[in-house]
């Protein structure tokens, strides 16, 4: 925390997105260091048959291309999840694309799936396996901005990266994709789910039978929830993400950039994308394990969303303001909402504002 804070004027001097690379070459060469301690055993939970040493994992969009996910594990983190990737290679959006919101802690982008591709992308993840396999890593999916197949994208990642993830996320809620959300809509996410389950059992013994997961946008309708909640439970899927940046919540911001285009992360998202959350929870009955994402600031917000429903969670915009030593101190703080609860286990917190209603 203490050299993040030494660096963190240099960081801000420079354009979000350059820092981000800079952020990015320092981990991939061992110039940042590892914060890995003891986690307190009441965070540990097991889920999906592995276990977490921690509920407290990195969202996607950080690691895009599957380089540094061991050195964020370092960080602390229970969990990494890389990407998204797409099958070809995209330059994303024009710059500027990236914009930080000081004042409300809070950053909008516009990348647009920006990644070196599907190749690099996965020498990257078996790169981490001859390695020693350092953490759980996940694999965030996605389609090309040109593709005339998106489901057909969806498709390729998952047939070439079996066996290089611990779980995938089908990444259907980015705004910065046109027609993206468009597979959120009942028939076409049947559609995707159908295709990619068919993948995922005819995988080897070798490959395994990874989880797949779906993540959710945070604008969806009532009646949105209540069609995406019936599909991944009719196909059996394994997980909910809930949820990604928002198009909306634009009133209430300070700062200089909140009118730019593009989703919105970090502590303005934290109210609705906890209710969503909690909806989703009830929809699916708490059968279906739930990642929590959207505002997450501190171990009281990682708490709250645990209690709507969430089994694990997942920050990333936070770090731009409070560094990497942040993780450490949402865990010491989740570690102590938890006992002071009477709770033994992350897992039985999940969903408990649920069942004092």
């Amino acid at each position: 925390m203490g050299f993040y804070n030494l660096t963190k004027s240099l960081l801000f001097s420079l354009s979000p997105e350059r820092a981000h690379t800079l952020a990015i070459f320092g981990l991939k060469h061992g110039f940042v260091f590892s914060a890995h301690h003891e986690d307190d055993p009441v965070l540990a939970t097991r889920l999906w048959d592995m276990d977490f040493p921690n509920p407290v994992g990195l969202a996607a969009g950080f690691d895009k291309n599957a380089e540094v996910a061991c050195a964020m594990l370092a960080q602390g983190f229970g969990f990494v999840e890389t990407g998204t990737v797409t099958p070809k290679p995209q330059a994303g959006n024009p710059k500027p694309r990236l914009f930080r919101l000081t004042k409300d802690q809070a950053v909008i982008n516009r990348m647009g799936f920006n990644n070196l591709g599907l190749d690099i992308y996965a020498q990257n993840l078996k790169r981490r396996g001859r390695l020693g396999k350092c953490g759980i890593v996940g694999a965030n999916i996605g389609a090309n901005k040109d593709s005339e197949d998106p489901i057909g994208d969806y498709v390729t990642c998952l047939e070439r990266l079996l066996g290089a993830a611990h779980y995938f996320t089908i990444n259907i809620s980015s705004p910065n994709t046109p027609g993206l959300r468009k597979l959120q809509g009942k028939e076409a996410l049947d559609e995707l789910l159908s295709r990619l389950v068919a993948v995922r059992e005819a995988a080897t013994e070798v490959t395994g039978k990874p989880p797949l997961l779906v993540k959710v946008a945070p604008d969806l309708d009532a009646g949105e929830r209540k069609d995406i909640a019936e599909i991944v439970m009719k196909h059996g899927m394994d997980g909910l993400i809930v949820s990604n940046t928002t198009i909306g919540l634009r009133d209430q911001l300070k700062s200089q950039y909140a009118g730019e285009a593009g989703g919105l992360s970090g502590a303005p998202l934290m109210d609705l994308s906890t209710e969503v959350l909690a909806d989703m929870y009830r929809l699916t009955q708490g059968k279906i394990p739930l990642i929590g994402v959207g505002g997450i600031q501190s171990g009281e917000d990682a708490y709250r969303k645990i209690r709507a429903g969430a089994s694990l969670v997942q920050l990333y915009s936070a770090l731009v303001f409070g560094g990497p030593g942040l993780v450490r101190t949402i865990k010491r703080d989740l570690a102590s909402a938890l006992k002071k609860d009477g709770y033994t286990s992350v897992t039985e917190a999940v969903g408990a504002d649920h069942k004092t209603l």
